[in-house]
Formats: C-alpha cells, sequence, structure tokens
C-alpha cells in the first residue's frame, strides 16, 4: 500500500482506523481485499524511461463527512511524466471536521501543497537538472480553487482554520498553479472513496505504470 499498491490505499486506510475494536464486516472487507490481491497479484508500480518532459503534476481530492465520526478523507498523487506512474499518494482522515465540501477540498489541497513542497526540494536536492521549479495542482471543486486564489475573507470561509490558507501564499510565490479537473477524470478520487473495477482500469496507467 505504501509503495507497490496505490489502489491499495483507501481500503487499507479505513480498515486502520479499526483496529482496535474490529467487527465481523471489517473481516468481510479484509477478506474481499485479499481475494483482491490474489486475483491482481501480479501488479505493480512501473517506471520507465520517459520520452516526455518531466514536470511534477498533482490530483487532490476529498470525500465529504462519510466516516462515522464525519471527518473527510484527504487523498493526492502525484506524478513526473503525463503518462505516470504515481511517485507519491496518500489517503487520510482530516484532523477537523469540515463544515462544507468546498472547506474539505481546501484541506486536501493544503494536504498536497505540502508534499509537492516537500518533493521540489527533494529533486532539487538530487541536483539533477530537470528544471522542476514548480507544480500543478488539479483539483475537481470550483469553490476550493476559488477560494484558493481569492485572498479576501468571506463569511463562508472564514471559520477555516489559518493553517490552511497557506495555500495562497505558494499560489502568489509562483510555486503551484491550479487548475480544474472534471470528477469522472480525478485520479485521486480512489484515494477517497471505494471505486468501481471501471475507474481502477481507467486510472490503471497512471496506478500502475504499464
Amino acid at each position: 500500500m505504501t509503495a507497490t499498491r496505490p489502489d491499495l490505499c483507501f481500503v487499507v486506510t479505513k480498515l486502520s482506523q479499526y483496529l482496535t475494536i474490529p467487527s465481523d464486516r471489517h473481516m468481510i472487507v479484509a477478506k474481499h481485499v485479499l481475494r483482491y490481491l490474489k486475483v491482481t497479484i501480479q501488479q505493480k508500480l512501473t517506471f520507465r524511461k520517459s520520452v516526455d518532459n518531466l514536470s511534477l503534476s498533482s490530483f487532490c481530492d476529498s470525500d465529504w463527512g462519510n466516516s462515522e465520526d464525519r471527518k473527510s478523507i484527504t487523498g493526492y498523487c502525484f506524478t513526473l511524466s503525463r503518462k505516470g506512474p504515481l511517485i507519491s499518494w496518500k489517503s487520510k482522515k482530516q484532523q477537523s471536521v469540515a463544515l462544507s465540501s468546498c472547506e474539505a477540498e481546501y484541506m486536501a489541497m493544503s494536504s498536497a501543497t505540502q508534499e509537492g513542497k516537500f518533493l521540489l526540494a527533494l529533486i532539487n536536492d538530487m541536483n539533477i537538472d530537470l528544471h522542476v521549479h514548480d507544480f500543478t495542482l488539479n483539483c475537481d471543486n470550483q469553490g476550493a480553487i476559488a477560494l484558493s486564489k481569492n485572498p479576501v475573507h468571506h463569511q463562508r470561509s472564514k471559520h477555516i482554520d489559518i493553517r490552511y490558507h497557506f495555500v495562497r501564499n505558494e499560489i502568489s510565490n509562483g510555486l503551484m498553479k491550479v487548475q480544474y479537473v472534471p470528477s469522472e477524470e480525478n485520479p485521486a478520487d480512489v484515494f477517497t472513496k471505494p471505486v468501481s473495477e471501471v475507474k481502477l482500469q481507467k486510472f490503471k496507467t497512471l496506478l500502475m505504470g504499464n
């Protein structure tokens, strides 16, 4: 889940929340995961030399209040080439309850921005001439995108914790660009909710790199 199989990220994150008090339904889900692993045992991340120019790109997404404690799930992923595979990904429950889907997406953008800054620093530390100085963050929520670009405090957003607003600073500093992507074209959806086999196949190139 953490090294070679990003397609397992969401379900493992979900099951990990019930390690102390697992129930029969959690055992059923775990058995489904094992059956899925048995069928897809040969799948893995595959890295190949790319003819495309390398550029750091990210997708982020969140569900909204689907956990029992009403906290949302943040999901994001990063690639260095247009066709993948992924080089970084995460599925994690947010620390506070979001009061709207816009807020949940904005918090997911904040987490993705932190990871993007780390990856840019890592690339620079490697002293590799990749000419990667910024990254593109793709999000499927227009409200969160508008909030990240507008420094004006609105009635509906003034309650959002200040630690999430550093996204605006990174955009103004030129570290990142934010753009809209339709939900059905957002691979980060895989990290925030259960998805169908059709969607897994759709993003197979990114998730597996082949």
